[in-house]
This record gives C-alpha cells, structure tokens and sequence, in this order.
C-alpha cells in the first residue's frame, strides 16, 4: 500500500461512491454516547454535509464536499478522530490481486428467471470473469446474488440482465416486501403451470398407452402437445435462445432440445401419415420438469418464511409532522432528521428518538421481553416496534438498509446465502453435464450415420439419448428430500429455515449452551431475600418492585411477578435509569435506588461486603444475586431461582452417547452456572461471559477443529448463533435470537436437539440415495439409448419413473 495512502486502521470501508462512504464500526455498536462524540466531531467540518449513525448495526454514513475535502483526507481524518474506539480493519491477504488493495464494495441483489442449478451456475460463471469482481457467488435457493468487487450496481444488473434474467433491489424492506410477494405469485405461477400441464398431458400419454390407436388420435395428441409445449413449456425455448445467443448452455437447454426434437420429429409423421409420433415423450418430460419447479419454488417459499415475518413488522407508511400538519407517506420517503408522530398500539415505522412524549413500547421483537419499556424524552426506540398507550413524538435516526430492523433481515440473508454442502458436488457435475449430454446426443446421430443406419434411426436414437438424459430427477433430489425433512421436523416442534442446517447437523461435535432459558425454565421465580437494610421485607419488595417495574430485564420481572402474587400495591418511580447487563438506578417514595449485578453496585462505589457472603450462598444453590442499595447503602440480596427444563439431563446424556462435547457458556455468576451443570451433566463451563466471549468461544471450537452447535435464547446470544455452524434457537426467546438461528426449538424442547441431529442423518442419507439413483440412472441409460436398444417412448418412461423413484424414496422420511 502507498504511504500515502491512509491505513484504515480504526475502521472497515464497505461503501465508496463519489463524495459519499459508508463505514463499518463495530466498537461504536457498543459505546453509543462516543459514537455521539465522534459524529459531534465530524459534523464541526463544513466540508462534511451528513453524517448518518446507525450505533444499532455499528454502520456510519458520510457524505462530504470531494473538492474541499479530498476523499484520501477524509479518510486520515476519520482514523485520527476514531483513535481507539473503532474497530481496525482486517489485515488483507497475501494473495489479494493488486487491483483489489482498494476498498471493495458489497453488493446484493435478488434474481428471477432462475430455473435450475445451472443457471445460477451460468450467472456465477459470467460474474467472476469480470476483472473489476473480487468474488461473486449466487444461491439458486435463496434466489440471490451477493457480489464484492470494484463495479456498481448498475453493472451487476446489466451483466446479469444480458443472460436473460432479471436483478432486482432490495436496498428497502418496502423492496424486499415486494420481492416476498412476487414469491408468492412465483410459488402460484409454478403451481398452475404443472396442473395445466399434467391436465393436457394425461389423454396424450392415455392415447399412447393404448392398444390401437387411429390417426385422428394422433392429431388429438398433436393439438393437446403443442398447447403443452408452447403454452406451459415455453419458457425452456425462450431462456434456451437467450443463452444460445450468449454461446451458453444449461439444463434449460437440454430440455428444450429435447422436447423440440421429439415434437419437431413428430409433427411431420403425423402429417406424412407414416411413422411413430412421439408427443407424448415431449408432454411428459415438460411435465414432469415443471413438477420439479413448483416442489422447488414451495421449498425455497419456506426458506424464506423467517425474513417475510420481519419484514412485515415494517408499516407502510409513517405520519410526519411538518409546519404544525400531519402528513401521511411511504416508510422509503422519510427521511434522516423528520418527526413521526406515533399514536397508541401503532407501530414505529423506523429508528428514531424521542423528543416529545411518554410512553412504553413493546420491543419483544428484538429483545424478546413481554413486558413492555418506558420511553422518555431522549430514549431510543426501534423500527417496528409497537407503541403503547402513550402519544410520541420521534426524530427519525435510520433509514432504509440503516435501521436496526433493516440490519437483521441483511443478518438472516447472510445466513441464508451459504449452499447445502452436498448441492456444491451436484453443481459441479452439473456445471458439464449439459455439454456432455449434448455431445453424446451428436455423436451418437454421427456413430449411427457412420455405420450405415437409415436417418431416421440415426434420429431417433439421437433423441432418446436427449430424452433420457433430462435431468428431472436431479432437479428433484435435493429439494424433494429437504421439503419432506422439515415438514417431519415442523412435526417434531423444529423449525428449520434452511436446507444447509439439514446436512450440517448430522456432523456436528460440539454444542454449546446458554444457561437461562435453555438449560433452565426461563421462568424466574424470587425465592428468597437477605435483608441487611433497616427496613421490613414488604418495603423491600415495595421499593424493589416499583423501579423494576420499568424493567426490561428477567430478573426483575422475577421481583415485579412476586410483588404482585402477594397483591403489593407499586409506588410511583420518579426516576428511573438502565444500563444493559448491569443493573438499574431509580426513585421511589424519595429512596435512591440501586439494584443490579455485583459490579453494578461496584461500580456505584457501594460498599457491599455485608452482602457478599450471603451471595456466594445463594449463587452455590443456582440462585441468581440481585444486589439492593438503598441511599449509597448495601440493603439486601434478592435469590433469583430458575430451574432446569426436565428434559435437559436425559438430553445432555445422549449428546455424550453421540459422542458429542458440550459446553454452557453463560453471562450469570460462576457458582450459579456450576450448579445448573452439575444439574444437567455438563462439565465445561464458563461463566460472567459477555456476548462477544460467546462468539469467541465459538469460533475458537471451530479453529480446533469442531462443527459447533450454539443453543440459545437471548439477543446477546444472537452473534453466537449467527456464527455457529448450525444455531438452535428456544421457541419463545428473542426474535433476534431465532432469526439469527438455523433451527428454532418450538416449545424450547431441548431433547429436540438429538431429535433433529438424527433426522438430519437420515435426510442426508435420502438425498444421498437420491442423487446416486439420478446419476446412477444416466449413467446407465445414456450409454443404452446411444446403442440403440431404447426408442423414445420409452426413454419417455424411465425419465418419468427416475422422477417419480425420488419423490417416493424421499416419502420415506414421513416414517
């Protein structure tokens, strides 16, 4: 790198236009009030327009004058105003080509007109011969492309669209709500096409099936086929002469060869009135591809269930107030710095702060807390959030794919992108099993011709090589064997979002657990309180439950739930303060209030030594402390029980019969989480860890050469999840939690685990079974159909039994 160039030390560039960047922060994701600092800073340049945080996802928006400000000195100064606080850039690889030094950026797109592997094959192929593209990879089931590379979207779009397919933004949720919808109209489509076809196709394949048939029977043949043909078929000949103009081939192309030359050969039997008519063949083979198609768009349909549910949370529109008006818009025409009035039970329509108003606002969405939380003045509050009773007044922050809401659909697409293992073997083959079969096809017309057949024989052989050849039952093994595997597993209460945790799951040697909520009930309960205070346990209870009313937290829900089974009537809490993984500080009945963890009061410079040996009691029999100081004084300790789900030491004790390791890796104190391990047969644990130790423990297994399983429940749990090789959220946990997972556990089940490790083994091996009949299959029949020892009707038939042997033994998953 040049030294003049900057060294990006204190953040990661994502996005370079002309006089706008994008930068990614991690650490300011974590320190909110520096990153106020830090925009502060930046908004003093006058060659500096917009700054636009999203602290939620860690993402920062700079648009800037290039002629005051020179981009190469924009970006020295952002590393000498982060300093230490952002996190630096990754080191860049030793084999990075030269024209990748620069910041790349990253693009995602969604693509229609995808019909098989081998399309997105084709795409994949084209993309990466671009020098300006550092990656490019495509995922035929999520019907995406995600590119990093030197080029614009415009670029990608064009390259893309030259092939005959469409790329699509989805740079809003209102977008991606749109792309959902043509899903749904996909899924609909691939539905009516494939009963048209079977409808039209039965009496033509009835006719052949007959003893004797007479020649205006034929001609019935010839008008139901050509409508088959032409009418739900066409789309194989249209796509096929797009990629023949682009000296490209695919699957797409080998049924419309196919099809063609059994119907093109037909037609002028039927009219010479001599001759076998194979409209059957080209009947069936269109219908059962188109079978293949709408089995695949219903599997993908289901892949993408968890990202339509967030993307619904979204409203339509948001109500602004400008000059005194209400005016209603569309969510996209908002922009940074408007003020949304959000009435009672409506949702917020995108990040904001409140400026006006008192409230509470339910954000079991993303911390997954049914108890609703008091927003003030100065409060932040999240896109799709639902307002209380209260009427605010909201600064909107985010925008677009810069809101937090925006950020976890981004999270979940990520998640989603990655190919089943076994498909990447499939694409391969596939990669060069078209050309193959187009090359058998014409040596084999070539051989025959040699040898002195007639033309017609030469022909016909040639076609049934093509016919036999059709790649139904590859297109096929794959989706029918997830599709039925997770409707077992839907049975089983296990939700499964994608087919990649199908395969993995099967391998997995570590798994690793949270504690509450996982291990344990997630139902806490106040069983005790060591009083070191001058008031009476009622008091207590009164004081503590009151500024815990304001409370996001389990712990005090516990205090708040007691408090209400013995009918204690709440104070008013004058103020209230919550800092995330510590504790509360609050005013009730002219009482200075704070409860919370031990460092929590630490840090308040709290004496609490008269409490410390009552703490280590309760945390040696799995109780949880919660630390109470009353006016800067150590008052009492409140025992937080939370058992262990029934199920969970059976089913730890068969993960070690699989051989599997486990671990719990837990935020609460270490005494506690040892006693719930001991509980349940877990010997390795680690406790006091915050979220990012979680990750680190993950991916730590995983550099030792582990597939780690994550089980969790919580939104600090989410980056683990994400990051494990297959993440197993609690039904009823946080939305982060389980949009972040591969797996939700339902009713939180943990015995479900081992259920769906041995399910997943035994749809592998279907589809392994699958794939070996589809291969095994070809490769038998294409060697016999070019020796002539098979006609078209029927390689017709063995291509409909090879289809119809994958949904059958994929059925077998239903026991």
């Amino acid at each position: 790198m040049d030294s003049a160039t900057p060294a990006f030390k204190n953040f990661q560039l994502r996005h370079q236009l002309k006089n706008r960047i994008r930068i990614l922060t991690p650490v300011l994701k974590n320190d909110p009030e520096r990153g106020y600092i830090f925009e502060i800073l930046l908004k003093k340049r006058p060659e500096i327009s917009a700054v636009k945080s999203v602290f939620g996802i860690g993402s920062v928006t700079i648009e800037f004058d290039g002629d005051r400000l020179p981009k190469k000195n924009l970006l020295i100064l952002l590393d000498a105003v982060l300093g230490n606080i952002a996190q630096k850039k990754p080191n860049l690889k030793k084999d990075r080509k030269k024209r990748f030094e620069g910041p790349v950026q990253d693009i995602d797109l969604a693509v229609e007109g995808m019909s098989c592997a081998s399309c997105a094959l084709l795409i994949e192929m084209v993309l990466n011969r671009d020098e300006r593209v550092k990656s490019a990879s495509v995922n035929f089931a999520t019907q995406t492309v995600s590119v990093q590379g030197q080029l614009s979207k415009n670029d990608v779009v064009a390259q893309i669209e030259k092939l005959g397919y469409s790329a699509l933004l989805v740079d809003t949720l209102s977008q991606r709500r749109q792309l959902i919808e043509k899903e749904r109209q996909r899924i609909d489509a691939a539905r009516r096409r494939f009963a048209w076809a079977g409808l039209l196709t039965v009496p033509v394949v009835g006719v052949a099936m007959a003893m004797k048939t007479s020649r205006w029977m034929h001609w019935l043949q010839f008008l139901l086929t050509t409508q088959v043909v032409f009418g739900t078929g066409s789309q194989f000949f249209v796509k096929a002469y797009r990629l023949a103009r682009q000296r490209a081939a695919n699957m797409d192309t080998l049924i419309a060869l196919g099809v063609g030359s059994a119907y093109g050969y037909s037609v002028p039997a039927l009219f010479r009135r001599r001759g076998h008519v194979y409209f059957e063949a080209a009947a069936a083979i269109i219908t059962f591809v188109l079978l293949g198609r709408f089995l695949e768009e219903r599997a993908k349909g289901k892949a993408g269930e968890a990202i339509r549910r967030l993307v619904d949370l979204q409203p339509h529109t948001a109500t602004l107030l400008r000059d005194g008006r209400e005016i209603v818009l569309n969510v996209d025409d908002v922009q940074l710095g408007d003020v949304m009035l959000v009435r009672p039970g409506e949702r917020i329509p995108t990040d904001g702060k409140v400026i006006f108003g008192l409230s509470t606002v339910d954000e079991s969405m993303v911390t997954g807390e049914s108890m609703p939380v008091v927003k003030v003045v100065g409060n932040a509050v999240i896109g799709g959030c639902v307002n209380g009773n209260g009427v605010l007044h909201v600064e909107v922050s985010a925008v677009g794919m810069d809101t937090v809401l925006a950020g976890i659909v981004h999270m979940v697409d990520q998640a989603q992108a990655a190919k089943l293992p076994i498909q990447k073997q499939v694409d391969k083959i596939s990669a060069v099993f078209v050309p193959s079969v187009m090359a058998v096809s014409a040596g084999t017309l070539a051989g025959w011709l040699l040898v002195g057949a007639p033309f017609s024989i030469a022909f016909g052989n040639a076609i049934t090589v093509l016919l036999i050849a059709c790649p139904c039952a590859l297109g096929l093994a794959t989706p029918a064997a997830i599709m039925v595997g997770t409707g077992q597993a839907a049975k089983k209460g296990v939700y499964i979002r994608n087919g990649e945790s199908l395969e993995v799951a099967s391998k997995l040697s570590a798994i690793v657990f949270d504690k509450t909520g996982t291990i344990t009930e997630g139902k806490p309960r106040l069983s005790e309180i060591f009083n070191l205070s001058t008031f009476d346990e009622l008091k207590l209870i009164t004081l503590a439950a009151s500024a815990e009313f304001g409370s996001e937290h389990f712990l005090g829900k516990a205090i708040v739930g007691f408090a209400r089974e013995k009918s204690i009537d709440l104070l008013e809490c004058s103020y209230f303060y919550s800092e995330t993984g510590r504790g509360i500080r609050a005013e009730v009945d002219a009482c200075k209030l704070l409860l919370g963890n031990r460092q929590w009061l630490i840090s308040q410079k709290i004496d609490i030594s008269g409490l410390d040996q009552a703490a280590d009691r309760v945390a040696a029999q799995g109780k949880t402390p919660v630390f109470m100081a009353i006016d800067e004084r150590a008052a009492a300790i409140f025992a937080i029980s939370d058992n262990p789900r029934p199920e969970a030491a059976a089913s730890i004790a068969r993960l070690h019969e699989l051989g599997i390791k486990t671990l719990m890796v837990t935020g609460d104190t270490e005494k506690t989480a040892y006693y719930i391990a001991d509980r349940v047969g877990i010997a390795d644990v680690v406790a006091n860890a915050k979220p990012e130790e979680k990750l680190q423990i993950i991916q730590q297994l995983q550099t030792d050469g582990f597939l780690v399983g994550m089980i969790g429940d919580g939104i600090n749990d989410a980056p683990a999840l994400a990051a494990a090789n297959v993440g197993f959220a609690i039904g009823g946990g946080t939305d982060v939690a389980m949009e972040s997972a591969d797996l939700t556990l339902v009713r939180g089940d943990i015995s479900k685990v081992t259920e769906t490790i041995e399910l997943s083994a035994f749809t592998i091996r279907v589809i392994k079974q699958n794939l070996f009949w589809a291969f095994g299959y070809n490769t038998i029949a294409i060697p016999v159909a070019a020796l002539g020892k098979l006609n078209p009707m029927i390689a017709s038939a063995a291509m409909a039994l090879s289809s119809v042997s994958v949904i059958v033994n994929s059925l077998r998953l239903n026991k």
